[in-house]
């Protein structure tokens, strides 16, 4: 069902240079179509976005006000759930709300000798824009993560795009914008509704920054919209580590490797171990349990496909291993978890201890489960109130100190050759 490797092997490096492979850049039939979508929706707006939604999700639109969830439609999906639905809800909601109050920047400032003030100014962004895929899964949960940052953040209006295939609206979804205050939603999805946050319409809002994962479309447009709006990252297939001393219980492995495999067929699952006994137990337990899944279609192409069971020499090497994959999801399924956390560099988000299965991040932990994908961990991190405030340097020069800064402006000006930019300086001198 899945690849087994070796690090001892004289191959293992090309072995795992091959299992990780993954073409991010882009396909450039999707690029085409995309760009040709997002000039639509530039110059057409409304007209564009109805047309493209209709043609897509096969809806049958007129307009735009056909589109819009109202703050009374978030409110009734609310209220349609079932109590414990709406109380797990609530519960995640509050979590990830206090987990990201704890990630709000301040302002600050201080003077220098000469009375001259330097510092930051911390500003939420004005409004942004949140994409919430609706294809093989709903996915209330990334309403959370995207939106309640941004609330904690300061942000003023959060607009959400959410696909709608053959017009279902998923109650879960709408209840979670209701949950995390969404400012106003629409049924929209792919590569039209980013033109639309990018761009702005007759209705649609223009936005600062569009976080949210989707599929290629609206991975290809938001790549394209950079730089017209902020952006979280482009997201990649949903990636899970396991790195395992054998004490955790195979089955709970297993089942480990499953919550991400269940994502889609080009999902990746992985276990480092030292422990080779413990390897085939792990074998044994995805054979006994990948037909108790619904899913168990798409877990069994996304194992064979993606995934692999790697013998390590010891966890030190296991250790190093995590760090050239750099996962999204990296679990130290350990009995000492936190002795070996100062030898992991680089993960999106690092779960300890056998009881923490990566699918309490996901939902309810608290941090965010919005993480960098593709080996992008080594330079990039989880979406946070971060990524929806903004510094502004801030520069007071006293009397006293534009004699002493401009005399070393005006001589890096002038071996510049930027003769305004020294006299600017020159001008203030006594």
């Amino acid at each position: 069902m899945l690849r087994r490797l070796d690090s001892t092997s004289a191959d293992f490096q090309t072995e795992l240079t091959a299992l990780l492979a993954f073409e991010t850049s882009q396909d450039p039939q999707v690029d085409q179509r995309v760009a040709a979508i997002l000039a639509d929706v530039k110059t057409r707006g409304d007209a564009a976005l109805v047309e493209y939604t209709n043609k897509f999700d096969g809806t049958a639109a007129s307009s735009m006000a056909d589109l819009e969830l109202t703050q009374t439609e978030l409110k009734a999906a609310f209220e349609r759930l079932p109590a414990d639905q709406a109380a797990a809800l609530q519960a995640a909601a509050a979590r990830v709300r206090s987990y990201h109050e704890k990630q709000k920047m301040s302002s600050w400032s201080y003077e220098d000798e000469d009375g001259t003030l330097l510092g930051q100014q911390v500003t939420a962004l004005d409004r942004v824009g949140i994409y919430v895929p609706g294809g093989k899964a709903a996915y209330p949960s990334s309403v959370l993560m995207n939106a309640i940052p941004a609330h904690v953040a300061g942000v003023a209006e959060i607009i959400m795009v959410v696909p709608t295939p053959k017009g279902e609206r998923n109650d879960l979804v709408l209840a979670a914008a209701y949950v995390a205050g969404v400012s106003r939603a629409f049924t929209v999805g792919g590569a039209q509704a980013v033109g639309a946050l990018a761009y702005g319409t007759q209705t649609v809002p223009q936005v600062d920054k569009i976080t949210g994962p989707g599929n290629a479309y609206v991975a290809s447009a938001k790549r394209a919209v950079f730089g017209v709006v902020g952006i979280d990252m482009v997201a990649g297939p949903s990636e899970i580590l396991v790195l395992a001393d054998g004490t955790t219980n195979p089955d709970w492995v297993a089942m480990d490797l499953f919550s991400q495999a269940e994502h889609d067929e080009i999902a990746q699952s992985i276990l480092l171990c030292p422990d080779a006994g413990y390897v085939d137990a792990v074998y044994a337990s995805i054979e006994k349990l990948i037909d108790t899944q619904p899913r168990k279609e798409i877990i069994a192409a996304s194992l064979k496909n993606r995934g692999a069971l790697i013998v390590v020499k010891d966890l030190d090497e296991a250790c190093e291993i995590c760090n050239y994959i750099a996962p999204e999801h990296m679990e130290l399924s350990v009995e000492n978890p936190e002795a070996l956390l100062p030898k992991i560099r680089h993960a999106g988000a690092i779960f300890m201890g056998k009881f923490t299965s990566e699918s309490l991040g996901d939902y309810c932990a608290g941090p965010n489960h919005v993480l960098p994908t593709a080996r992008s961990a080594r330079f990039s991190s989880p979406l946070g109130v971060y990524d929806f405030q903004k510094r502004s340097s801030l520069i007071k020069v006293s009397e006293v100190g534009a004699q002493k800064l401009g005399q070393i402006a005006s001589v890096l000006a002038h071996g510049e050759g930027l003769t305004a930019h020294a006299n600017a300086a020159e001008l203030r001198l006594k």
